[in-house]
């Protein structure tokens, strides 16, 4: 993601993978500036848990504004616990609605393994159609190899993993450095 203040700089690859009773959420670690790596370790991919409930995040765009939500989302979450749909769409009112939350800049992947969003500060709140989301900088083509591999055997985890590997291979703002986080319904 690339703004006016900080020209150049591209995020990441998150994508998740419904399959088998699970959800696999895996993001890359590659925050780069221009072309510049600026750094090949970050941890885009948290597991809340408000109320002793999972919940598997993946985020993409600036941290800080992340890590806002993040905290939005689990306040959220702990005034409506096992509501993952009603959590989500109080925090895109929020984020559209309020003056500060409104000029956030990221994108989130929600899961609790058995609902599975993509939410926007655009007020989305989105249900993937194919039990396979993506966001970041390298999100379609991670996307694109992870929906040519649910046609295999692999489990949600071996999709997920060979199609952030082929991103890697072709987004130079992705790398093979995942974390990867499971939840099960």
């Amino acid at each position: 993601m690339a703004d006016d203040r900080f020209p150049g700089w591209h995020g990441t690859t998150i994508l998740a993978v419904r399959r088998g009773g699970k959800v696999v959420v895996a993001g890359d670690g590659q925050v780069s500036v221009g072309q510049t790596v600026m750094k090949g370790t970050a941890r885009k991919v948290r597991r809340l848990s408000p109320g002793g409930r999972d919940v598997v995040v993946g985020f993409a765009g600036s941290t800080a504004d992340a890590f806002t939500l993040l905290e939005r989302l689990e306040k959220k979450l702990e005034s409506a616990p096992g509501q993952l749909q009603r959590a989500c769409v109080d925090l895109a009112k929020d984020w559209r609605m309020d003056k500060y939350l409104r000029n956030l800049e990221a994108m989130l992947i929600v899961t609790d393994g058995r609902e599975l969003y993509v939410v926007t500060g655009a007020g989305d709140v989105l249900e993937p159609e194919h039990d396979v989301a993506a966001i970041g900088s390298g999100g379609n083509f991670a996307l694109a190899a992870a929906r040519g591999l649910l046609e295999t055997e692999l489990d949600a985890e071996g999709v997920a993993r060979k199609a952030m590997a082929i991103a890697a291979d072709i987004c130079v703002y992705t790398n093979g450095n995942l974390t990867v986080e499971v939840v099960e319904s």
